[in-house]
């Protein structure tokens, strides 16, 4: 429970020091994906070469890598314009949204219950997102919804990796090219400081690095559908971190929301157990026709 407790909390984290990165320390959004993916990549490293005792074989794929780096970049963008509670919701609702969709395309029916859950979260969404003076801000919305779904992608191909945290780090450090690109493109816009440099190495090497290594530690102690359940609480520690850490407000909107993506996701994610046939009692038992006497 604490391993599992300290995952989640460390994924609320990257949020909250993206936001505090790119508001009062003044840090570019390239520059904190560059330091961040940097950084974990080589946490990860460490962690992966410590754990097995020696060296291990370079993993992941560049397709992965890419995916990583469709999520990591307009993660940061977005939270330029977005609180940390909204961003979160928005990138929980996506990558939830994401594997349901997977799920039904691969042929996985879902109940009624699961469709209800499902309309619910959508609705949730579309009232978070909805125009209005309390309407987060389209571009942030659509960067972090796009952030979302490449999550949620790299998720889908990672499951059933034989080592996740070996491939988990390859793919950081071929994302790490990428995000360098990135920085070059938009160098005329770099804004560095240190303290907005301090929270992107945390993000990397501790909230992304370390929570990875924990989190796939926690789940040799869960089942699949606790693991996707757990992951409710992620906008909620991060929300309530937006609002004890960097003084965010806690509006109507972002309340409804959030009770309507996190409870339709919820149910979403339920699974009925199959209902098991009784066994009838000895007495209720056809007997056997006693053989006939000779």
């Amino acid at each position: 429970m604490t391993l599992t407790a300290s995952a989640l909390a460390a994924f609320a984290a990257n949020s909250l020091f993206c936001r505090s990165a790119l508001g009062k320390a003044a840090l570019d959004p390239a520059s904190f994906s560059s330091i961040r993916l940097a950084s974990g990549a080589a946490t990860l490293l460490l962690i992966t070469l410590s754990t097995r005792r020696g060296s291990v074989g370079f993993r992941g794929s560049w397709g992965s890598a890419a995916l990583l780096f469709l999520y990591a970049v307009p993660f940061s963008y977005a939270y330029v314009d977005l609180g940390v509670g909204t961003g979160a919701l928005i990138l929980f609702g996506a990558v939830q949204a994401t594997m349901l969709t997977a799920a039904m395309s691969s042929g996985e029916r879902l109940q009624l219950v699961q469709w209800a859950g499902l309309t619910l979260a959508v609705g949730g969404v579309v009232y978070l997102v909805s125009p209005g003076l309390a309407a987060p801000a389209p571009i942030g919305c659509a960067l972090m919804t796009t952030a979302g779904v490449a999550w949620g992608v790299y998720s889908l191909r990672g499951r059933g990796a034989s080592d996740p945290l070996a491939e988990t780090a390859g793919n950081f450090v071929r994302a790490v090219p990428m995000t360098i690109l990135v920085s070059i493109v938009t160098a005329s816009h770099v804004a560095w400081n240190a303290t907005g440099a301090l929270l992107a190495v945390l993000s990397g090497a501790l909230a992304s690095g370390v929570g990875y290594a924990v989190w796939y530690a926690a789940l040799t102690g869960l089942t699949a559908a606790q693991a996707a359940s757990v992951q409710l609480a992620v906008p909620v520690i991060a929300a309530a971190g937006g609002v004890i850490f960097l003084l965010e407000p806690i509006t109507t909107r972002l309340l409804l929301s959030a009770m309507l993506i996190l409870g339709g996701v919820g149910l979403a994610l339920a699974r009925r157990e199959p209902r098991r046939r009784r066994p009838r009692p000895p007495e209720a038992r056809p007997q056997p026709e006693p053989a006939a006497r000779s």
